[in-house]
């Protein structure tokens, strides 16, 4: 961004640690509980419990309908929850009208005033709230100080690239200086080159201004690149919520460790030599009761492949599948008497030997600590 922005230059005030916050102990920044809320009838959202951290970026990530969007709305006042509450440091919120709420929103489409110019974009929330001229001007000029858009204060939206136009309403949402900043898909609109440019920009500016931000989003390298934590919803619900390494890496259920990213998820019975056999393929299982069913996970860049048949492999198998993904290759290998394996290899340069083609026999293998144990099932006896 063109713009340097002043270390004192606070927008919504510095984030603070445990004791600094003014939150009470146990409190989150913003606390929704036991949160319903639906259309005609139909529920849509049934969210025991979540609480956001002072300053944190949070991701609300899930599959269309799962409810992540009426989250948002329902923060922002735009939808009527069936039930429960919302309260933003320590207060309920929950029947206030969206104008009373000090909350920013950041829109999919931007929803900027095509008629207006940049600077006068900015400017209306603060105008609606009855801020003073001068006062106006300064906030406005740190907004748009802010996002690198001091030069085309005088520009109208028409003028601006995409990637501008969304720079101004997070400057507009920024100037009013919220408690919250919630963000509906607000880069959805952008091509490729312009969303991963656009992800920078936006993680920089909400580390620098501390600004607590809730994002919804559908795209899963969005959340995991961008966010402090990240909730994944399913059918209303929260499936978990943790980090974005914790969330991929341990994910709590069968339904995170397929949604978030690819994984290979095999199910079988745990032998008496502590050998979990899935159908052909077999994994050590120390930790697992032998005579019981269980689920595990391998991610499929965790899977080594070699070309050929060798003695030490976790299983042998054909190759059914190959593609070209760009900085990798993705190869299907049906697992001999047993499943389809998905392996992610790694491209790693113009000299490196392209992983075998379709037919091919090869040999896999990968390291236990990367299997990943969804349930360790009951007793089949």
């Amino acid at each position: 961004m063109a713009a340097a922005v002043e270390p004192d230059l606070q927008l919504t005030g510095t984030p603070s640690g445990s004791g600094e916050s003014g939150e009470p102990d146990g409190a989150g920044h913003v606390e929704i509980e036991h949160l319903t809320a639906g259309y005609d009838g139909a529920r849509v959202l049934d969210l025991e419990r979540l609480s956001i951290r002072r300053g944190e970026f949070l991701s609300i990530l899930g599959p269309s309908g799962c409810g992540k969007t009426t989250l948002l709305n329902c923060v922002a006042g735009f939808v009527t929850p069936g039930g429960g509450r919302i309260l933003v440091d320590g207060t309920d919120i929950t029947r206030l009208p969206p104008y009373r709420r000090e909350l920013g929103m950041v829109f999919q489409n931007y929803a900027l005033f095509p008629h207006l110019t940049v600077a006068d974009n900015v400017a209306y929330g603060l105008r609606v709230r009855r801020v003073g001229r001068t006062e106006r001007a300064e906030r406005v000029d740190e907004a748009l100080s802010l996002v690198g858009l001091e030069a085309y204060a005088g520009r109208r939206p028409r003028q601006l690239s995409g990637g501008q136009q969304q720079r101004v309403a997070m400057a507009r949402a920024l100037a009013t200086r919220p408690a919250v900043l919630l963000l509906d898909e607000p880069l959805s609109n952008l091509d490729a080159k312009l969303r991963r440019e656009m992800r920078v920009e936006l993680r920089s500016i909400q580390r620098r201004v501390g600004t607590t931000m809730v994002f919804v989003t559908h795209d899963q390298e969005e959340a995991l690149s961008l966010s402090d934590r990240i909730a994944v919803l399913n059918g209303g619900r929260l499936e978990q919520l943790g980090t974005p390494d914790e969330i991929y890496r341990r994910p709590a259920t069968r339904f995170v460790a397929q949604f978030i990213g690819a994984a290979n998820v095999l199910e079988g019975t745990v032998r008496e030599d502590a050998v979990l056999d899935a159908g052909g393929v077999t994994f050590d299982a120390p930790g697992l009761v032998p005579g019981r069913e269980a689920v595990i996970a391998i991610r499929p860049e965790r899977i080594r492949l070699v070309h050929g048949d060798t003695a030490d492999a976790g299983a042998t198998g054909t190759v059914a599948y190959r593609a070209f993904t760009g900085d990798a290759w993705q190869v299907e290998v049906r697992v001999t008497g047993g499943p389809t394996l998905t392996v992610q290899v790694a491209d790693t340069g113009a000299g490196s030997v392209d992983p075998p083609g379709a037919g091919s026999t090869v040999a896999l293998s990968w390291d236990p600590a990367d299997l990943i144990v969804l349930e360790s099932g009951a007793d089949r006896s």
